[in-house]
C-alpha cells in the first residue's frame, strides 16, 4: 500500500467527506488528512503552514461549489502561493456544467501542479488511480 505524508479535502458536504475519507484509508496508507469546510479555510491554513515551513497535502480534493470561498476562489488563490513541489488537486463536483469543465482546463494550463476533474461520487478505483499518481 502507498503511503503518502498528507491529504487535504476542501468540501462542506461532511458525507462526502466521511465517503472519501473511508476510501482513501482502504486504499491508501496516509499520516494526515485534513479536512476543511471552504476554500477560505482551507487556502489560510494551507498559508499558514508555509509561512510556518510545515507540511502541506500532496493530495487535495476540491469541490467547486462551496460558501464564502468556492473552490475556483481558492484554486485562484492556491496558484498563487510560493509551491514549488507538485500537488495533485482533484475537483471532485457534482456540477455537469460544461463551463465548469472549461475553467478546468484553463486552470490545469497555467500551473506545474496536476489538476483533474472527477464527478461526484468519487469512486474507490478512481481514488486509488489519484493517489497512486501521486
Amino acid at each position: 500500500m502507498k503511503k503518502i505524508k498528507f491529504i487535504g479535502i476542501v468540501d462542506d458536504d461532511p458525507i462526502t467527506i466521511f465517503g472519501i475519507k473511508k476510501m482513501l484509508n482502504s486504499v491508501v496508507e496516509c499520516e494526515t488528512i485534513e479536512d476543511y469546510r471552504n476554500g477560505k479555510i482551507a487556502f489560510d491554513s494551507i498559508n499558514k503552514k508555509i509561512i510556518g515551513n510545515e507540511d502541506i497535502p500532496e493530495i487535495i480534493f476540491l469541490d467547486i461549489n462551496m460558501p464564502i470561498m468556492d473552490g475556483w476562489q481558492f484554486l485562484e488563490e492556491f496558484l498563487k502561493l510560493p509551491i514549488k513541489k507538485r500537488v495533485r488537486i482533484n475537483i471532485v463536483t457534482s456540477s455537469i456544467d460544461p463551463y465548469d469543465r472549461k475553467k478546468w482546463e484553463c486552470f490545469k494550463d497555467k500551473t506545474h501542479h496536476l489538476i483533474t476533474f472527477n464527478n461526484k461520487p468519487i469512486k474507490r478505483n478512481e481514488i486509488a488511480e489519484i493517489t497512486k499518481v501521486a
